[in-house]
Formats: structure tokens, C-alpha cells, sequence
């Protein structure tokens, strides 16, 4: 049975050929590691650096978050950088860690919450990986079966949690945020995932 049901819907900036917004995943021993990334400024410049933060992850996706950062800090330092939000769950004792560096939003909702109502809030801390890493301190939360998390990059106005449903499917949460949402002005990206199972 599948631990997490997830949905992604994005957007490019109207005149450039790719996104610099990426999302993550995977399986990461018993657990599973969630990244939404978002590389410094627009275009290809941009997807590569995102694109090389991605190709970290996934080499080592069950390290702790913190650890992961700090690799992408010191990977990334030949690109432009990129500004983003990690998350581990750890179904089998219910727990997830999440940290994030720059603007790329993460929300928690819980199961059965109210329409809008959001219980946990990431926070972000400025800076850049690749440039400017601060001082990390990630958050470790109790998760439960039907739990809603939500990442959206800087193309998302942060009203988006109005709307927010935990009946909804998560791929027409994400694209729903998307429509009502987007800014048109920069990549967007919305990553919804539930947790739909908890390991015995």
C-alpha cells in the first residue's frame, strides 16, 4: 500500500524555455524525502542549479534534512543557488522534519481541519544554498494518516492556504492552486502530498 498520494502542477514565466522550479519525492529508506526547489532567477541558469540540488538529494535521500542542506550548500556553489523546502516523514513512528531556506512555502493541514485552516506553518529562514546558508534549525512534527502538506514556490501568492481542502485529491488541490494563485510573473510551483498510510 502506498504511504503518500501526491500532486504537482507548475507553471514556466511566459517567454523563457524552462522552469527553475523543481520537485522531489522519493523513497528514502523507511521514510520519504519531500523537496520543493527553486533555482535563483529565470531560464536554464536557473533549472540547472535546481537541477543540481535534485541530483543531491536523491544520492543520499535517508540523511537527515539538515545534512542534505548543507550538501547542496556546498554543491551548488558553482551555480546560481537556489532558495528551498525539505521534508522527511517517517511514517513508521509518525514524525516528519522539515527545514526550509529563502521564500518557497510549506504548510501543514491536518486531517478532517476545517476548509483554510492550517495547524503548521514551515520556517523559512533567509538566504541562499549555494551562497549564503544560515543558521539551520529544522522542526520535527507528529503526523497521522490524512495529512495534508503543501510546498509552493514564490510564484504562488501566500493567500493560497484559503482555499485549501484536505477532501480534495491532492493533483486538483495542486492544480486549483495553481489557477487561482499564480502571480504570472515568475515559475510557479505547487507540490500537494497526503499521507494516506502509516507503517506498522
Amino acid at each position: 500500500m502506498p504511504l503518500v498520494e501526491y500532486g504537482v502542477a507548475k507553471s514556466i514565466l511566459p517567454g523563457q524555455g524552462e522552469s527553475g522550479d523543481r520537485h522531489l519525492v522519493c523513497c528514502a529508506g523507511d521514510g520519504i524525502l519531500i523537496a520543493a526547489i527553486d533555482g535563483i532567477g529565470h531560464g536554464e541558469e536557473a533549472a540547472n542549479a535546481a537541477e543540481a540540488a535534485i541530483s543531491i538529494l536523491k544520492a543520499s535521500p535517508d540523511e537527515p534534512v539538515i545534512s542534505l542542506l548543507e550538501r547542496c550548500h556546498e554543491g551548488l556553489r558553482s551555480t546560481r543557488g537556489v532558495v528551498l523546502s525539505l521534508a522527511s516523514i517517517d511514517p513508521k513512528h509518525g514524525m516528519m522534519t522539515w527545514v526550509g531556506v529563502g521564500n518557497v512555502q510549506g504548510v501543514l493541514m491536518r486531517a478532517g481541519a476545517k476548509k483554510g485552516r492550517v495547524e503548521e506553518v514551515l520556517l523559512l529562514r533567509g538566504g541562499v544554498v549555494g551562497s549564503q546558508l544560515p543558521a539551520l534549525q529544522a522542526a520535527v512534527l507528529p503526523i497521522a494518516k490524512g495529512d495534508t502538506l503543501v510546498f509552493v514556490t514564490d510564484g504562488i501568492r501566500s493567500e493560497f492556504v484559503e482555499g485549501l481542502s484536505t477532501l480534495e485529491s491532492p493533483q486538483r488541490a495542486a492544480d486549483k492552486i495553481l489557477k487561482q494563485h499564480s502571480r504570472g510573473n515568475d515559475d510557479a510551483l505547487v507540490l500537494v502530498l497526503r499521507l494516506t498510510g502509516v507503517r506498522a
